[in-house]
């Protein structure tokens, strides 16, 4: 069961290595990678949080708030780019026994409906990993159109 404390881990500094789809329908489209910085802190003792990525050799930031709906034991985790300056839909879900969060909403992409799927997984004090993947067929198929590696900057204390 999901609890207000799900994301307490990723709280602070972190450095981001990206690998990302140049279409995000197209598995075979071809990776581009580059870095990002990002920092997060709690806000609602702990139920809610936001992140901020800063991605300069693209010229653009991206911001994700997270909030705990008690009731449910689910997360929302909303997503904004400075590229578009509006909230994406937001994808809901929980962390599991196993530590892994999976998180499911629906939205578009060039114009087609796609479901959405984020997990975060490989979860300690120095590192985590987030991934996106798209489905376009009722969730039979997905294509894995973005991952990010989190580690803690050297020296940087966890949080």
């Amino acid at each position: 069961m999901s609890t207000a404390h799900d994301f307490d881990f990723f709280h602070g500094e972190w450095d981001v290595h990206h690998r990302r789809l140049a279409d995000f329908l197209d598995a075979g489209s071809g990776w581009e990678e580059f870095w990002a910085t990002s920092r997060c802190w709690s806000l609602f003792d702990g139920a809610a949080n936001v992140d901020e990525l800063d991605v300069p050799s693209q010229g653009w930031k991206g911001l994700t708030l997270r909030l705990f709906d008690p009731a449910a034991g689910e997360w929302s985790l909303n997503w904004s780019s400075s590229r578009s300056g509006k909230l994406f839909p937001p994808v809901i879900g929980r962390f599991g026994p196993d530590g892994r969060g999976e998180f499911h909403g629906d939205d578009t992409h060039d114009g087609k409906d796609v479901r959405v799927r984020f997990v975060w997984s490989g979860i300690s004090a120095t590192t985590a990993r987030w991934e996106q993947a798209f489905s376009v067929d009722g969730e039979r198929t997905w294509v894995t159109n973005w991952v990010m590696e989190f580690t803690r900057p050297s020296g940087t204390p966890v949080a």
